[in-house]
C-alpha cells in the first residue's frame, strides 16, 4: 500500500513538473512575441485634464495637432528605431504643436517605455505589455486618456493595412488583425500580457 502511495505521488509530481515547463514555455514564447510586436511599434498616449466634457474634447485636438505635426516627419519611414529617432529629435516641435492646441493648459511630453493594457483598433489589436510611447500629458494628466499608435501610423485615417504590413514582420501582421489560425497564438499573448500587467500591480 504504502509503495503504491509513492508511486501515485511520484506521478502526481511529474503531471505538476510537466505542467510547469508547458506554462514556463509558453510563457516566454508569449514573451518573446510581445517583445517582437513591441520592438516594432511606437504607441501614443494623450492623457486629458479631466474627465469634463470640454476638456476631454482638447485632449483629441490636441492628439490631432501632434498626428498633424508627425505626419510629413513620419513620411515613408520603414523603420522603429529610424522613427523613434525622428520622434526624439522632434520632442520640442511635438510640445509645441500640443501647446498651441492647448488652450493655456500645461503640457509635458515625453518619449520612453510605457505599460499598456490590450488595446482594439479597427482592424488591429495590441497585446498588453511594455511598448516605446510618445507620451503626451494635458495639466495633471488626471482625465481618461486615448491610446493608439503613432508608428506604423494607425492613429491617422490615411493609414492602411498595407502600410501597416510593409513595416512589420509577416507573423506579427497576421497575429495582430487575426488571420486564420493565429487567434490562439495571440490569445495565449494576450493572456500572458495581461497577467504580467496584473503581476505588477
Amino acid at each position: 500500500m504504502k509503495q503504491e502511495n509513492g508511486k501515485n505521488l511520484r506521478a502526481w509530481e511529474v503531471a505538476l513538473l510537466m505542467a510547469l515547463c508547458l506554462t514556463l514555455c509558453v510563457g516566454l514564447w508569449a514573451q518573446k512575441k510581445q517583445s517582437e510586436l513591441a520592438s516594432q511599434v511606437v504607441r501614443l498616449h494623450v492623457l486629458a485634464v479631466d474627465d469634463t466634457e470640454s476638456e476631454q474634447a482638447l485632449k483629441l485636438r490636441v492628439r490631432d495637432a501632434v498626428l498633424a505635426y508627425l505626419s510629413p516627419a513620419l513620411e515613408g519611414v520603414t523603420d522603429r528605431d529610424e522613427a523613434r529617432g525622428i520622434l526624439a529629435a522632434h520632442m520640442k516641435g511635438i510640445a509645441e504643436a500640443a501647446a498651441d492646441a492647448a488652450e493655456g493648459r500645461k503640457v509635458s511630453v515625453s518619449l520612453g517605455p510605457e505599460s499598456y493594457p490590450l488595446r482594439r483598433y479597427e482592424g488591429f489589436v495590441l497585446p498588453a505589455g511594455t511598448y516605446e510611447s510618445l507620451r503626451v500629458v494635458l495639466g495633471e494628466g488626471a482625465g481618461h486618456n486615448w491610446w493608439c499608435v503613432v508608428f506604423p501610423p494607425l492613429c491617422l485615417s490615411a493609414a492602411d493595412a498595407d502600410r501597416v504590413q510593409s513595416v512589420m514582420k509577416p507573423d506579427d501582421f497576421a497575429l495582430i488583425t487575426g488571420e486564420d489560425g493565429y487567434e490562439l497564438r495571440f490569445r495565449i499573448v494576450e493572456l500572458w500580457g495581461e497577467l504580467q500587467r496584473w503581476l505588477a500591480k
